[in-house]
C-alpha cells in the first residue's frame, strides 16, 4: 500500500496495538473488514491523529497526547459529540462515526471521523498555491468567513445547547488558564502575573453567545487543492464550547503574523511568515466585523487573552516533554518561547493603541 503524502510513519513512542484496534473496528465501520495500515499525521503539538487506511476506505483516528492530561482537556468524547451534531448543518465539520472510551483498545479514549482531502497550510506556502499570487489573500478571507459562519450556527437547534455555560465565559477563561499556568509553569514570570491582573480588571461586556471553536487558526483548517479560497474542513474541535465568539478572533490574531512582527512572534505563527499578501491583523478584524455584524471595539482584550492562553499551552506541552512524557524533539524549543510570549501578552494588554486592529 502506497504511503500517503501528508502522513508519516507512526512515531516510536506514539504507537499502539494496531491489530487490537483492527479487531475492535471490524464490523463497526464500513470497509473495515480488510487489512489495516496505520500512519500518523505529523503536524500538531497536542492531540495525536492517525490515518486508518483499509485500501478502499480511509478514516481518521484522534486520541489525546501521551502522559497525564487535565480532566477537561483533550476531550475526545466532546469532540465526537460536537462533530456528530455539527456536521449535519455546517459543511466544514467532518462526520464523526464512532467514539470509544475503553482505554484497553489503544491506551486512551479515541474517536474515528471521516477523512477529507485537501491542503493544510503550515509554515510555508504549499507548492500547489505558489503560482497563484492572490492565494494568501483568498485563504485569509476564507478563514475569516468560515469563522463568522460558525458563529452564526444556531447551537440550540443542532442539539448543542448543553455544551457550555455562556454566562461568565470570559471570567472563567481568565481564571481557568491562570490555574493551568500555576500547575504547568517551570519558572516564575512577572509578565504573566501582570497580564493576569490586566485581563481580570478589563473583562468587556460579552458578545452574544455562539459556538466557540477555541483553537481556530490557519493550520487547523483544510483548503481545496484547486482553490485556496474554498474551505474543505475545520479540525480540532475537542475544546469547542459555548461562549463569546470574539475569543476565537483573539486566538486567530495570536497565531497570525505580519512581516513587521518580531522574530519570536514569527516563530510561533501557525502560517507562512514574511508574506505581505496575507491579510493584516487589522484587515482580519474588519472583515470579521463585516461578515458577523459584531462589535469588535474591545478586540485588544481578546488578543491579549489569546496570547496569555498560548503561554499556558506552550508551558503545558513543554512540561510534558521535560518530564519525559513525550519524546517528540520539537517540544524542546517551547521552553525559551514561554517567557517571550508572556512578554507579548503583557505588551498587548497594556498598549492602548488600537491602530493595530484598524480601530
Amino acid at each position: 500500500m502506497a504511503e500517503v503524502a501528508d502522513t508519516i510513519a507512526v512515531r516510536a513512542d506514539e504507537r499502539f496495538d494496531e491489530d487490537g484496534l483492527a479487531a475492535y473496528l471490524r464490523g463497526q465501520l464500513e470497509g473495515a473488514e480488510g487489512p489495516l495500515v496505520v500512519r500518523q499525521f505529523g503536524g500538531g503539538a497536542a492531540n495525536l491523529t492517525y490515518l486508518l487506511d483499509y485500501g478502499t476506505r480511509q478514516y481518521v483516528l484522534r486520541r489525546p497526547p501521551l502522559g497525564p492530561v487535565a480532566p477537561s482537556a483533550h476531550d475526545m468524547g466532546r469532540e465526537y459529540r460536537v462533530l456528530a451534531a455539527l456536521s449535519a448543518v455546517f459543511p466544514y465539520a467532518p462526520r464523526a462515526f464512532l467514539f470509544c472510551d475503553d482505554v484497553g483498545i489503544i491506551g486512551a479514549p479515541f474517536f474515528v471521523m471521516e477523512r477529507r482531502e485537501g491542503v493544510v497550510v503550515r509554515r510555508s506556502l504549499p507548492e500547489v498555491y505558489q503560482g497563484l499570487p492572490d492565494a494568501p489573500r483568498r485563504m485569509s478571507e476564507a478563514l475569516v468567513d468560515a469563522l463568522a459562519a460558525l458563529h452564526a450556527v444556531d447551537y440550540e437547534a443542532v442539539g448543542l445547547g448543553g455544551l457550555g455555560k455562556p454566562v461568565g465565559f470570559l471570567e472563567r477563561q481568565v481564571e481557568g488558564w491562570y490555574g493551568r499556568w500555576q500547575k504547568a509553569q517551570t519558572q516564575s514570570l512577572p509578565q504573566m502575573e501582570a497580564a493576569y491582573r490586566w485581563l481580570k480588571a478589563n473583562v468587556p461586556t460579552e458578545s452574544a453567545a455562539s459556538l466557540v471553536h477555541n483553537d481556530y487558526k490557519l493550520d487547523n483548517v483544510m483548503l481545496a487543492a484547486d482553490d485556496p479560497g474554498r474551505m474543505v474542513a475545520i479540525f480540532d474541535w475537542d475544546m469547542c464550547t459555548l461562549g463569546d465568539p470574539l475569543a476565537d478572533v483573539g486566538a486567530l490574531l495570536t497565531y497570525w503574523t505580519q512581516p513587521d512582527d518580531p522574530p519570536y512572534m514569527q516563530m510561533t505563527a501557525m502560517m507562512p511568515v514574511g508574506d505581505e499578501r496575507f491579510l493584516s491583523r487589522a484587515a482580519l478584524v474588519q472583515r470579521y466585523a463585516e461578515q458577523s455584524g459584531r462589535d469588535v471595539s474591545a478586540i485588544r482584550f481578546y488578543h491579549a487573552l489569546g496570547l496569555y492562553r498560548l503561554v499556558v499551552i506552550c508551558a503545558q506541552i513543554y512540561v510534558r516533554y521535560q518530564r519525559g512524557q513525550t519524546q517528540d524533539q520539537r517540544f524542546e524549543a517551547f521552553g525559551p518561547m514561554i517567557g517571550l510570549l508572556a512578554q507579548a501578552a503583557e505588551d498587548v494588554a497594556y498598549n492602548t493603541d488600537q491602530g493595530a486592529y484598524g480601530l
